[in-house]
Parts: structure tokens; sequence; C-alpha cells
């Protein structure tokens, strides 16, 4: 037994990669309750069908981030089939390829409106329960690009450090209402994330970067976050290599500027 039986839990992204990975094994602990989000129904709908769980323990919720002035109708909707939300996991957004001096303002408003707006916006209505209940977990899938920056990335990036920001602050105020905030940085997971990326024109980027393409299994990725998320743990930095710079710009910035300029860019 852990505090993740009997939970009910809301994944937003669950349609694929991670989100996707989370949802099946969560669903293996028992009396757990699941709500699946994001924009893909079919989807989400097949990822529930493989999850094994009973319909009556089980909601899909499809959703735009994007659209976060229906958050307190999700809300609504999710509390009408459980009465409470116990954990939420923020697994939703979407990634960038551009480089900025070609990247129209609107698409860099885009990637915050999903992946900062959208987030916080759920993140606060499902608040207000949680603090009704005097109990809660949030986990917030951000990134190692939440912590250094990358080519081709400064919309994706500025919006994942402002999640950091965000959610390094509300820990502190939600703490004594017995709430706890975890940060997830993955660096190298392979999804499809590259392939949904965003270029300057708003178009999808189409391609999977040979990096990605070799990295960590989503699968062990969720095991990680479920790990954390037992162990009540702060923030978490899951890859390979690539979450070394994370700790070279700790204590010396100028040398991961060095490394980053070597990188190839993609």
């Amino acid at each position: 037994m852990t505090k993740i039986s009997n939970s009910v839990i809301w994944i937003t992204g669950a349609s694929s990669g991670i989100g996707e990975a989370l949802s099946l094994e969560l669903a293996k602990y028992s009396s757990v309750k699941l709500i699946l989000s994001s924009r893909k129904k079919e989807e989400l709908e097949r990822v529930a069908q493989q999850t094994h769980i009973n319909k009556e323990n089980i909601l899909i919720l499809p959703l735009d981030l994007a659209d976060y002035s229906k958050a307190d109708e999700w809300i609504t909707e999710v509390l009408k089939k459980f009465g409470r939300i116990d954990i939420l996991i923020n697994n939703g957004g979407i990634s960038q390829r551009s480089w900025a001096k070609e990247t129209p303002i609107e698409i860099d408003k885009q990637l915050f409106e999903i992946n900062y707006f959208g987030t916080i916006a759920l993140t606060k209505a499902v608040l207000k329960q949680m603090i009704i209940q005097q109990n809660g977990h949030i986990i917030t899938i951000s990134s190692i690009a939440g912590k250094f920056g990358f080519y081709l990335r400064t919309a994706y990036s500025a919006s994942k450090h402002a999640l950091h920001g965000f959610f390094d602050s509300l820990r502190l105020e939600v703490e004594k209402e017995n709430i706890k905030v975890t940060l997830i940085c993955p660096g190298k997971i392979k999804t499809n994330i590259s392939k949904n990326a965003l270029k300057a024109d708003g178009s999808k980027h189409e391609k999977m970067d040979a990096a990605t393409d070799l990295g960590l299994s989503t699968e062990k990725c969720a095991s990680r976050i479920i790990q954390a998320l037992i162990r009540d743990e702060q923030e978490v930095l899951i890859g390979g290599k690539e979450i070394i710079p994370v700790y070279i710009k700790r204590f010396f910035p100028q040398l991961l500027n060095i490394i980053l300029r070597k990188q190839k860019i993609q």
C-alpha cells in the first residue's frame, strides 16, 4: 500500500509519451481512480482501455490547456464523478524548434499559453479543492530546459523556467494546507515531443531529434516520477548524461556556456 492506492489522480497530456506511461503504471495500484486529459479523445480512449480499469473508476476528459477559461468547468466535471482530487500531474505541454530572430511573438505567446498559463490555471482551480480537503499533491513536468537554455528553444525554455518560479513559490504557500508540490525535470525521453514541437510558422517540426530517439524510455521515466510522488520529493532530474549540465551551471556557469556552444543544434 502507498499513498497512490485509493487516490483520484488527474493526468494531463495522458494520450501519449510520459502521460500515457504514467497512466498505465498508476493503474496498477489498488482502487486508483484516473482522470485522463489531452486534446485527443480517441487516443485517451485507447489509453483508458489499456489501463484495464473499470469504467466507473476512470474519466476521459478532453481539454485544451490553451482554453483555460474552462478550468472551473473541468473541475466541476471531475468532482461530480469522484468528489475529490488527490493528485494532479501537470504533464501537458508543447516544445519548440525555431530561432528567436525568426519566431513571431505570437508563437512565444502560444507556447506560454499552453505550457505556463494553462498549467497554472488548472493548478489554481484544483488547488481550491485540495485546500478544502486539506490534502493533495501537485506534480508538474518541467524539463532540464527549465534549468538552462539551449538553441531553438527560447520560448519553450522560458515557459519552463517560469513554471519553476511559480511552483517553488507555491510549495511554500500551501505547505500549511498539507499540499505537496513536486517539479520533474526530464532530459531526453523517447517521446514525440520533437515531432510535435512548433516551428517559427506555427507548424509542427515533424522530425524526431536523434538524441530524443536514443533517450530514456517513457516507462522508466514514469517509474521515477511515481517514486518521487511516493517519497514527496521536491525536484527530480530524470535522464542520462544530459542532466549533468544542470550541476555544471550551478558551480561552473562559464564552463557550461562553452560546452553548450559545442553541442549539435537540433
